[in-house]
């Protein structure tokens, strides 16, 4: 493959995570709308949630399989077109059984966006044989930053569903304007594993990885679903403000994010996953004691400035395992990572309901931490250079 064509390949994948990230954020300030239209408890709300994850994780073994045998691109062109109309679906229910089956159908073409256009990324950092990934999860983050921002201040003034109409002209628009510019990747002969057997890989390490990604995985997930409900249930934020938790969260990921891949280059993965960890850790920490919404919304952009390149280098880490594809590695991370991000919303919300928000933080804080421990075991993300390359 031609420098000239990974170079554009490398900006349609980017504007594929932009997407999916405007898409997720654009699902946050929509949350407290549905608690308010079916008047849900915390639990409640953490069973939908809970829906919405499996949607995620019950079609990600599967596109590992597809990505294998037919590559990332093709699985990707069809998710994101999918994903980008299926938002639609969340506010034209009118009855709790609808909204469970949209939520599920939307989360089920979100996860497979999701790990089709991280198996691109990895391809296309073979291809220019340099790390792109911290940088296109930046993109994501930049997506959730104007899902986020705009979709409060667009809600109040025009309603959820003129809000859901904004949202799917624009992101299905996108898609189909950059789709066509993705790399297709080099697929291993016999086998998604690259060593001609079927089924899951047998490396153990792409399974640790994965456990990595899940801590690190956990308190974005909180944020995501919970930060807006914090601000606005306990510290008696109005809906725009309780949204600028998120959008502040996502904006300093993805200013963090498009540094992530030259700090990197610079300090390794190892060492750039420690710093990360120590900042994202004080900032979780810090939301949980805030006393008002304006010093929580800090706190959480310091947590997300951590949280940046936490994700983006187990992923890059996964998908270089050596002897694996990188739909094969990419699947079994993102499977484990929101396999526990299933368990998470419901068990947040049973205990938020009794206790509130603030253990919870307190908590995912500790989780954060923890990833020091396990730095050392995202070493395959520098391992770039000695990867095959993607193919024409």
């Amino acid at each position: 493959m031609s420098s000239r064509n990974a170079s554009i390949g490398r900006w349609a994948v980017a504007a594929c995570f932009f997407v999916n990230g405007f898409m997720v954020g654009s699902w946050a300030p929509q949350i407290p709308v549905v608690v308010s239209r079916f008047e849900l408890s915390e639990s409640a709300l953490g069973l939908l949630i809970l829906v919405f994850g499996c949607g995620a994780v019950a079609v990600m073994p599967l596109c590992g399989y597809l990505i294998g045998r037919f590559g990332s691109r093709i699985v990707l062109r069809i998710a994101a077109v999918v994903c980008a109309l299926s938002f639609g679906g969340l506010v034209g229910a009118t009855m709790i059984w609808q909204m469970v089956a949209a939520l599920i159908f939307f989360g089920a073409f979100l996860g497979a966006m999701d790990i089709s256009m991280n198996a691109n990324a990895v391809a296309v950092e073979r291809s220019l044989g340099r790390a792109v990934m911290s940088s296109s999860h930046g993109f994501w983050s930049l997506g959730g930053f104007v899902g986020a921002g705009a979709g409060g201040l667009l809600i109040e003034r025009y309603g959820y569903m003129a809000h859901a109409g904004m949202v799917v002209a624009f992101a299905f628009v996108l898609v189909v304007i950059t789709l066509p510019f993705l790399i297709v990747e080099t697929r291993s002969v016999g086998g998604e594993d690259g060593h001609g057997h079927k089924g899951m890989p047998r490396n153990p390490m792409v399974y640790v990885t994965g456990l990595v990604a899940l801590f690190c995985m956990l308190p974005e997930g909180a944020i995501l679903d919970w930060a807006a409900l914090y601000l606005r249930q306990e510290m008696g934020a109005g809906i725009a403000e309780a949204s600028l938790a998120f959008t502040a969260f996502s904006g300093s990921m993805a200013i963090m994010r498009f540094a992530g891949d030259r700090l990197r280059n610079r300090f390794g993965a190892v060492r750039t996953l420690r710093y990360s960890g120590i900042v994202a850790t004080i900032g979780m920490l810090g939301a949980g004691l805030a006393p008002s919404p304006m010093l929580a919304t800090i706190a959480f952009a310091l947590s997300g400035m951590g949280i940046a390149n936490m994700v983006p280098i187990v992923f890059s880490a996964a998908g270089n395992q050596p002897g694996l594809s990188p739909g094969a590695g990419m699947s079994v991370a993102t499977t484990i990572g929101y396999s526990g991000m299933l368990v998470a919303p419901s068990l947040v919300g049973f205990i938020a309901e009794r206790t509130g928000f603030v253990p919870i933080f307190l908590a995912f804080s500790l989780l954060l931490a923890s990833v020091l421990m396990l730095a050392n075991l995202v070493r395959s993300a520098d391992t770039i250079a000695v990867q095959p390359a993607g193919g024409a």
